[in-house]
């Protein structure tokens, strides 16, 4: 047995990597083709404010940053689909004002700093058996939804006015969209970590993209580059003695760069 699939803390990062490696780059595809990849930014941000308010509040700080990460994310598609603000703008006020909260609510909340870097920056040894559990029923519920409704989201993507005069249900869908989005973002933060999610989201994509020659391609491979930049980083990050998120995201950078010289 390999000496990393000794210790039970990696064999659950593992787990949870895979499981997010294949949820996180399937939505990517419909938010990069929607020029929308920011929106995991904004989402991690607002996540963050939550972490801070559980860490504050004495309760466990993912169960508190999933209701406020999922109402930030149905806020953000209601300003986009209403143009009170432009999208990137209403990204950008969201993304700043997370952060902000977030690290007030972390000063506040004495002791607690070792914590909130965690979900910052990533953290393999924090991962728990009930962590993976609650992963492992988010990501058959967000794969189903997105399987499901595949031929919808694909039309929205790339026309919303003409997906809904083909009668599918846009304005749901996008809300939908928008808070699956949400739940993997606060789900990812033990791994990736809060400021490095987005990478996971867009970079495999856009991999992916230089090769694939239809839409469910760019899904498969994008998966595949995520995988293989989550196996390889946690392997790094156990080994070399770095953050696992940056790893992760050094690795799916590095697929990409191969990708770009191979297919420029």
């Amino acid at each position: 047995m390999p000496e990393i699939l000794q210790y039970g803390f990696m064999v659950r990062a593992l787990i949870a990597g895979l499981l997010i490696a294949l949820v996180v780059p399937f939505m990517g595809s419909f938010l990069v083709a929607r020029r929308y990849s920011l929106i995991a930014d904004s989402l991690a941000h607002i996540s963050l404010a939550g972490i801070g308010a559980g860490l504050l509040l004495g309760f466990a700080p993912v169960a508190a940053a999933v209701p406020v990460t999922i109402a930030g994310g149905l806020l953000l598609e209601y300003l986009r689909q209403n143009k009170r603000i432009s999208g990137e703008t209403s990204l950008a006020i969201l993304m700043s004002g997370g952060l902000a909260i977030a690290v007030v609510l972390a000063n506040l909340a004495h002791g607690a700093r070792t914590d909130f870097n965690a979900y910052l920056f990533g953290s393999i040894t924090t991962t728990n058996t009930g962590d993976i559990v609650v992963l492992i029923g988010a990501t058959i519920l967000v794969l189903a939804l997105l399987i499901f409704n595949y031929r919808a989201f694909l039309h929205i993507a790339f026309d919303e006015e003409s997906a809904q005069i083909a009668g599918f249900k846009v304005s749901a869908l996008n809300y939908m969209l928008a808070a699956m989005a949400a739940l993997m973002v606060v789900l990812s933060l033990r791994i990736v970590g809060g400021l490095l999610i987005s990478a996971l989201l867009v970079i495999p994509v856009i991999a992916a993209s230089r090769f694939s020659r239809s839409f469910l391609q760019t899904i498969l491979f994008a998966i595949g580059i995520a995988i293989v930049a989550v196996v390889v980083g946690l392997v790094l990050a156990f080994y070399v003695g770095i953050a696992a998120g940056g790893a992760i995201v050094l690795c799916a950078l590095f697929i990409f760069i191969l990708a770009l010289l191979a297919n420029p």
